[in-house]
């Protein structure tokens, strides 16, 4: 059985943990439908908590414009988490926030953002969305490096050491661009009481 609102197992639900705060920037998400993972997956999680937010799930769009519905939506005004790594001319780069050019060069944040786009999937599955919609390029580009490591530990092995839970890269980068600061600490505090669940169910 799962609930109908957050889609978790009965015995993982979050509805009652869910707050709902408002952000100035929209929050996209493009889900593979492959991905949909009912117990441990957070795309759905982050979208009920933000209302400013809105969760897709497919391959492929004709554009942003199409997905969100308004024609007069700016590419140039949004940015996507991408998928790459490192700055060229700057590998080492420990900043936590950067922007960068489709050539992959640093670049001055944006000073004015609509949005901000996450592909949620496997590695294998965000990279079909890249591919797949070539419109993505029209984006600002955010090179995320973590201060943490994600909180799956054990309960899901991630290909690379930077790779986070979609909710965890929402949380880190809302709180990089400005967003108050207990948005990102409620999100990080609903993904961790899901894993807490999930590892109560394998205890018993």
């Amino acid at each position: 059985m799962f609930c109908e609102k957050c889609q978790k197992p009965l015995e993982l639900c979050m509805c009652a943990e869910i707050r709902q705060h408002a952000t100035k920037l929209h929050v996209l998400i493009l889900q593979h439908p492959q991905e949909p993972d009912h117990e441990i997956g957070t795309a759905l999680l982050t979208h009920l908590a933000l209302p400013n937010s809105t969760l897709k799930i497919g391959l492929s769009w004709r554009s942003l414009s199409a997905i969100l519905g308004e024609k007069q939506l700016d590419p140039k005004r949004w940015a996507i988490l991408y998928l790459g790594s490192g700055v060229k001319g700057n590998p080492n780069s420990k900043k936590p926030l950067q922007f960068v050019s489709k050539k992959g060069t640093l670049i001055e944040n944006p000073k004015h953002l609509d949005g901000i786009l996450v592909l949620d999937g496997s590695w294998s599955q965000a990279k079909a969305l890249w591919w797949r919609n070539a419109w993505l390029l029209k984006l600002h580009r955010i090179i995320l490096t973590p201060q943490h490591k994600s909180l799956y530990k054990e309960l899901r092995k991630e290909p690379r050491r930077e790779c986070l839970s979609t909710i965890e890269a929402v949380a880190e980068v809302l709180e990089l661009l400005g967003e108050k600061q207990e948005i990102a600490q409620h999100l990080r505090t609903l993904f961790s009481k899901l894993l807490n669940k999930k590892r109560e169910l394998h205890c018993k």
